[in-house]
């Protein structure tokens, strides 16, 4: 039982992902604290130079909002796309969470996975969101085919 503990504390309070901000758009006025928004951050992946992911998802306001105690919806989008020249330092994993944002003060992370298609030479993003104790089927999933000429490593 400690080990799973430990485990999920340390998923609850890693650090947040790089993100670049890159725009967002109002849903719901709030006459006291931040509105409610769609925010649309950009995410380089760390382990595959030239794809940049792009995920949308909600933003509660208001005064818990402001304060950082809200949680967002489990709502979430994702579009990943090569940017630049693609280019792997070292093998992947088949399957790696390689983002994540606190969508809550303790229990709720958005979550990116990349999975390697080897057979199409393809990297796949698959966005959720988890609970300490239930997450959400929510998701949304996106790939990036990568040029044969340049064939995934995988560990």
């Amino acid at each position: 039982m400690r080990p799973l503990l430990l485990a999920c504390l340390s998923l609850t309070f890693a650090a947040p992902a790089l993100a670049e901000p890159i725009g967002e758009v109002d849903t719901v006025f709030k006459l006291i604290g931040p509105d409610h928004k769609i925010v649309v951050d950009a995410y380089d992946d760390p382990r595959v130079a030239g794809v940049t992911c792009y995920v949308s998802r909600a933003k509660t306001g208001g005064i818990k909002g402001a304060v950082g105690l809200a949680e967002d919806k489990s709502d979430a989008s994702i579009a990943c796309r090569q940017v630049g020249p693609v280019s792997f330092a070292q093998p992947l994993p088949k399957q790696e969470d390689v983002f994540g944002v606190r969508l809550s003060v303790l229990f709720k992370r958005l979550h990116v996975v990349r999975m390697v298609d080897p057979k199409r030479n393809a990297l796949v993003y698959l966005t959720y969101s988890d609970r300490l104790v239930e997450g959400s089927p929510q998701n949304s999933v996106t790939a990036v085919p990568i040029d044969r000429t340049t064939p995934i490593p995988v560990r």
